[in-house]
């Protein structure tokens, strides 16, 4: 699973450019995205799963889909026969435990992390988690109850305490990337940059850009180090 530009879709903002969440998604992996977690806080079952399997019909093989934090969806989608790789969740959702027992062994599991000890926990769990969010690296509008941001320095002393390859989340810009990923960030992930970008192909590329440019540093970041588009 390649990390590196890791959009999670945004509907509302999707639907302010005039596109769907696929449509979307289908410009931004054309322009270099590399992984995609749909994300539908406030959609019911049914609305996120149409969407989940829409997102589906339009990936090419590569490119990972994650699901945010329903389980259900995720397996509802599976069971449908959509291409879905795995799942993310938070802090406040299914311990992580309960998730990789519904998911099994073969799906990737993603969690969200913002504090030394979530970090710490994560690398220790039993169940495996496969990677970590970390975040927020600035402050957005795209999450109104994300934790204090980190900072640059913040996230660098994060990724640093564990093994798990991890992505910045949270006010990413193609600016940031190359710090990020000499600080040993396995890619970084993306809401705003592209859902609300004018041309999503474009925002997207220049993340992509901006990831191969920069000189990959250690172990944990060899995940993201694959040359797209």
């Amino acid at each position: 699973m390649d990390l590196s530009v890791y959009l999670v879709t945004d509907t509302a903002q999707c639907t302010a450019r005039g596109r769907s969440v696929a449509e979307t998604v289908a410009h931004a992996v054309a322009g270099g995205v590399t992984a995609v977690q749909v994300r539908e806080k406030d959609a019911d079952g049914g609305d996120f799963l149409r969407t989940v399997l829409e997102v589906a019909a339009v990936l090419p093989e590569p490119v990972a889909l994650m699901v945010n934090d329903r389980v259900d969806v995720f397996l509802s989608a599976r069971a449908a026969g959509a291409r879905v790789t795995g799942v993310h969740v938070g802090q406040s959702d299914l311990p992580v435990a309960a998730v990789r027992e519904l998911i099994g062994e073969e799906a990737v599991l993603g969690l969200s992390t913002a504090t030394p000890e979530e970090v710490r926990a994560a690398a220790g769990e039993p169940a495996r988690v496969d990677h970590l969010g970390i975040g927020a690296l600035r402050t957005t509008r795209t999450k109104t109850d994300a934790p204090p941001a980190l900072g640059h320095d913040g996230f660098a002393r994060l990724v640093r305490l564990g093994p798990l390859p991890a992505v910045a989340i949270g006010g990413v810009t193609p600016a940031d990337l190359p710090r990020l990923r000499t600080a040993g960030a396995a890619g970084a992930a993306v809401v705003s940059g592209v859902c609300a970008a004018e041309d999503a192909r474009s925002a997207a590329a220049a993340y992509a850009q901006a990831w191969r440019n920069t000189t990959p540093v250690g172990p944990k970041e060899c995940r993201g180090d694959t040359d797209t588009r």
